[in-house]
């Protein structure tokens, strides 16, 4: 069976170059699987990876182009699936996202929920792994993933986020590009600890709402000590942040 994990990548580099979707050109880094030249026509059979987080029923997701335990996926090989049209990417199935909570604080935006993202290639009782834009050598994780937002603002490229997808769970952080501390919000070193711990916030089946919220701590760090990893003693997840001005929405389709 192909795991998810493959995707982990555990060290620092990281990209520099800035993008825009109408202008980005064919692929951005060697050795990448898919493009960022992508249009505006969506596609089951999309390689685009240029993904979107806008807000709660406009976000996209990194899952595998391929099913199966023969997919080619790698461990730096992902592709944009995405809930609205118009960006040249995979749609998400309808019925594939059962839940979902979206919110905006001063730091970043979050999408967090639960579903049957086997639709979206990921084997079944897949435990899933991280996607970030860092790797081993800068190229991101996939290799040539970029994110866009509109939520802080005008479109832009984010070049701070972090998303975990497993078969039944997601979590998507980006990070304000003006933001005091993006990379410390968007920390991407816990891979192994998973949505809940990384993104404590809401993972209720039924519930689709969008709120504002606060901030709270960076991931990993507790008032003047810092957890890594590998660490004698693993801390407890910080309480998900406080919110406010939420609103259900029902449910969210594709399109």
């Amino acid at each position: 069976v192909v795991h998810l994990s493959l995707f982990l990548t555990c060290a620092s580099a990281q990209y520099s170059a800035t993008y825009m979707p109408d202008t980005a050109p064919e692929t951005t880094e060697e050795g990448q699987t898919g493009t960022n030249k992508c249009g505006t026509e969506s596609s089951q059979t999309s390689m685009c990876q240029n993904a979107y987080i806008n807000s709660v029923d406009d976000f996209c997701l990194w899952a595998p182009p391929s099913p199966g335990a023969d997919a080619a996926i790698g461990n730096t090989e992902a592709i944009a699936w995405c809930m609205k049209s118009g960006y040249g990417t995979r749609l998400i199935p309808d019925g594939a996202i059962q839940g979902v909570h979206f919110v905006k604080t001063p730091d970043f935006v979050q999408v967090t929920g639960v579903g049957d993202l086997t639709k979206l290639n990921i084997p079944a009782g897949d435990a899933g792994g991280e996607l970030d834009p860092h790797g081993a050598d800068g190229n991101g994780n996939p290799i040539g993933g970029l994110v866009f937002s509109t939520a802080f603002g005008q479109l832009e490229q984010v070049h701070e986020w972090t998303n975990f997808m497993s078969a039944s769970e997601f979590c998507f952080r980006a990070c304000d590009p003006a933001g005091s501390n993006a990379p410390g919000f968007c920390q991407h070193i816990y891979d192994e600890m998973g949505c809940a711990w990384n993104m404590p916030a809401r993972y209720d089946a039924g519930t689709f709402e969008s709120c504002e919220g606060d901030s709270g701590d960076p991931m990993g760090v507790y008032g003047a000590s810092t957890f890594h990893q590998g660490d004698a003693v693993t801390p407890d997840a910080h309480p998900a942040p406080a919110s406010s001005k939420c609103a259900g929405v029902g449910s969210i389709s594709n399109g």
